[in-house]
């Protein structure tokens, strides 16, 4: 499982960059299978940590994305729309799922030590 040092993690299994960017860690998109369809925030979308604000379905099932940070959703991956399945190919680089301009971070979220250690 890829867990990059550099991104913080919620135990919901968002993962949430320096500069906002969001995705599914490697770690819930093998758990979920293959992705086929992705439900992303409006722009402009005011969230709060922890409020759901996407949907991942894959042929398993479909999960709620929760904010990993209070603020602004700033950008949407549009490549998703067309290609779902970026999000288990490069769940940390093609697969981002949106961006936000960030107010205020979860108090839960973890390093990427923590992370792992938690889903091992």
């Amino acid at each position: 499982m890829q867990t990059p040092s550099e991104l913080k993690y919620a135990p919901s299994h968002e993962w949430l960059s320096e500069d906002g960017t969001v995705g599914i860690s490697d770690f819930a998109q093998d758990q979920l299978g293959d992705v086929v369809y992705v439900e992303l925030p409006e722009v402009g979308r005011i969230v709060t940590a922890g409020e759901t604000v996407a949907v991942v379905e894959s042929v398993k099932t479909a999960s709620d994305i929760y904010a990993p940070a209070t603020g602004t959703i700033t950008a949407v991956n549009d490549a998703l729309s067309g290609g779902p399945e970026l999000v288990n190919s490069s769940p940390y680089e093609d697969g981002w799922l949106f961006k936000i301009d960030v107010t205020e971070e979860s108090a839960e979220l973890l390093s990427a030590e923590e992370y792992a250690a938690a889903n091992n």
